[in-house]
């Protein structure tokens, strides 16, 4: 199990009622049966939207994730790099927070 990996399933699982599951074939937790977070290339990918959507983005190497990389990617979704591993829990909590909004 790679650094990244463990530090993913560190925060996920610390986060109340979550549940691991499988998006597109990769990890990831949900809540009420809807994914906020999942694991990608060894980075954390989070479903953002307003302020922390742009503070995600903003980041130098992260991107909007395009899980097929075929130039289709999910306008929501944020793939963060792991050398910003220390603002991971705070944009989980955030994606953890916008799926249960809309829930």
């Amino acid at each position: 199990m790679t650094e990244s990996y463990t530090y993913y399933l560190s925060i996920s699982k610390a986060i109340a009622d979550t549940e691991e599951s499988q998006m597109f074939g990769k990890p990831c937790f949900k809540i009420n049966k809807k994914a906020f977070v999942c694991f990608f290339e060894e980075e954390m990918v989070f479903k953002l939207t307003g302020d922390s959507h742009s503070e995600a983005l903003s980041l130098d190497g992260s991107q909007l994730f395009d899980p097929s990389k075929k130039g289709r990617a999910m306008k929501e979704w944020v793939q963060v790099p792991f050398h910003y591993k220390d603002l991971w829990e705070g944009f989980a909590k955030s994606a953890f927070e916008y799926v249960v909004s809309k829930s």
